[in-house]
């Protein structure tokens, strides 16, 4: 019984989102519900995988943010508990219960556009013109100059991955990687990484959500944000229960509040300026809407199920990543 007392005012969060926005969710839910709120900021891959691990034993009671296939993934393979929120209404239909069970084991909190920032410094310094498409990434004179994530450990280069399919048919986009990959200076752990890096002039491209790189913008560094050409995919970001989570009062509570206006709104004070999925919050001027986007129709129940992402991440993993550059 004093076990299930010292629970009761407490919360481990599994985080994939910005670290300060984090961060600044688990202290102000933490002091307005008197919650000690313990936070661990992963990206949703790695994260995917450290609650497959616990799941005889979970660790955490909430997994906030990070890209929706992960979360899909969770859900389907029985890791996460279904649950409707009260604030489900205030919640735009279709993110209401995006995931692939269709049991509303996630919630949809924001939508972020994927593409790619240019450190406009180091363009100038090359003599090189901006490129404004995918193929353009390609290019030789570009060797070394791009960054994107690893799809083993981000869920934002698993979007992208999932992305290229959509668009071009899966052969064509390993060919496009292939030629990609030729460029790629580094790949890197967490998805947000190459934004922050072209951001400071250690690569000239940096491929991610564009909200993650608009936010290295906001702080003054020279990046123009580039929406592909051809077209190009978005993430939902997910928002799930651990199933058997140790405090699982407060994860439904935790839940409850980031769906809320006031929850949704806290990604706008840390400057993350994805669209909030919540009617009633504020879009920040900052974020690139989705109607202002040639978006493909992203098929968040196909490419977020485990067939799916075994398959493209296991084809990247024996394809492209052992290529010599």
């Amino acid at each position: 019984m004093t076990q299930i007392v010292q629970a009761e005012g407490r919360l481990t969060m599994y985080c994939s989102a910005q670290g300060d926005w984090c961060q600044k969710a688990a202290e102000t839910f933490g002091k307005k519900y008197d919650v000690k709120v313990s936070m661990t900021r992963n990206g949703s891959g790695s994260t995917y995988a450290k609650i497959l691990a616990e799941k005889d034993n979970p660790r955490g009671d909430v997994w906030y943010g990070g890209t929706l296939d992960p979360h899909s993934q969770a859900g389907v393979n029985g890791l996460l508990e279904s649950y409707k929120s009260s604030n489900l209404d205030k919640i735009a239909e279709p993110y209401r219960n995006p995931a692939t069970s269709k049991k509303n084991h996630s919630t949809g909190i924001y939508i972020g556009i994927l593409g790619f920032s240019v450190n406009t410094d180091l363009l100038k310094d090359a003599k090189l013109a901006m490129p404004k498409c995918w193929a353009d990434l390609t290019k030789p004179e570009y060797k070394g100059m791009v960054q994107i994530a690893s799809p083993q450990s981000s869920g934002t280069a698993y979007t992208a991955l999932a992305t290229f399919t959509q668009m071009f048919g899966e052969d064509k986009a390993f060919e496009y990687l292939k030629k990609l990959h030729n460029n790629v200076g580094q790949y890197t752990k967490s998805g947000s990484a190459p934004g922050k890096n072209a951001a400071r002039g250690e690569t000239m491209v940096g491929i991610g959500f564009l909200h993650d790189h608009g936010k290295e913008k906001a702080k003054g560094f020279p990046l123009e944000l580039v929406a592909p050409c051809e077209g190009t995919g978005y993430e939902i970001g997910g928002l799930s229960i651990i199933k058997n989570a140790r405090n699982m009062a407060n994860a439904k509570k935790f839940v409850d509040w980031a769906l809320s206006k006031e929850g949704m709104e806290i990604a706008a004070s840390v400057q993350s300026f994805q669209v909030p999925t919540n009617i009633e919050a504020a879009i920040p001027a900052e974020a690139i809407r989705a109607e202002d986007v040639n978006m493909i129709d992203y098929d968040f129940v196909k490419y977020g199920s485990e067939k799916a992402r075994k398959a493209l991440i296991g084809r990247w993993v024996k394809e492209i990543k052992p290529l010599k550059r």
